[in-house]
């Protein structure tokens, strides 16, 4: 009863507030609305010199263990992987966040539980998704540099293509940045490919559990967006 209420809870926010049928509607989409555009494939960018892993459990181990990842340091906490690789969806969000330096899971806390019930509300749990970060480490002051960012899209990209998930969900800005090149608003409502070693793979954006803790009223944008992920995974 109490995961049934949080999904409500869930829906309740995001403005659902009467059910019409079992397929999902898209309620904010305006009746009128311009052909969709084709899908944006991203280009993989040139390899770094560090020959990584070519298989899934040897790059996580790599990342458990790689002195070359940046912001690594002897007392740095990482924060690797969790999940199902076969489960068909792969979440990535940018760094672990403080509390998740020391509760030892990505995306804990408050904003953990927001994103519990945003995993319940499209029928998953943290057991049925595959969740990384574009860094498992986080910089001292929770920011990318330039040189970073660019280090761990191309690890992310390699990540990705290891993993093959039937789709892949990027948290926020630096997320969308990394692997599509465009903001999160210019990214949001469709979806796009990205192009990695292991082939092309379907991508969408949404807004980040941490931003939609301290911005409800976006929640209903998040929610259409997870309405498109649904859709896809019923066909």
């Amino acid at each position: 009863m109490a995961d049934a209420a949080s999904v409500l809870s869930w829906w309740a926010d995001a403005g659902v507030d009467v059910m019409v049928d079992e397929a999902p509607r898209d309620w904010l989409r305006p009746k009128a609305k311009p052909a969709p555009a084709a899908p944006t494939v991203t280009a993989a960018p040139a390899e770094t010199q560090e020959t990584l892993p070519g298989q899934l459990d040897l790059f996580q181990g790599w990342l458990r263990e790689s002195t070359s990842l940046p912001f690594a340091s002897p007392t740095a906490r990482r924060i690797c992987p969790a999940g199902d690789p076969t489960s068909g969806l792969m979440i990535l969000t940018d760094m672990p966040a403080a509390e998740d330096c020391t509760t030892g899971t990505l995306i804990s806390g408050e904003v953990g539980r927001l994103f519990d019930r945003m995993l319940a509300a499209i029928g998953r749990n943290r057991e049925s998704i595959y969740l990384a970060s574009l860094s498992c480490l986080r910089s001292p002051d929770g920011r990318f540099t330039s040189a970073a960012a660019t280090q761990c899209a191309s690890l992310a990209r390699h990540h990705v293509g290891l993993a093959g998930p039937r789709a892949l969900l990027l948290f926020g800005d630096n997320c969308s940045k990394a692997l599509l090149g465009l903001g999160m608003a210019q990214a949001r409502g469709r979806w796009h490919e990205v192009a990695t070693h292991g082939g092309t793979v379907k991508t969408l954006v949404t807004l980040s559990p941490s931003f939609l803790l301290n911005q409800p009223a976006y929640k209903a944008q998040a929610w259409a967006d997870l309405q498109m992920l649904m859709e896809e995974f019923k066909q």
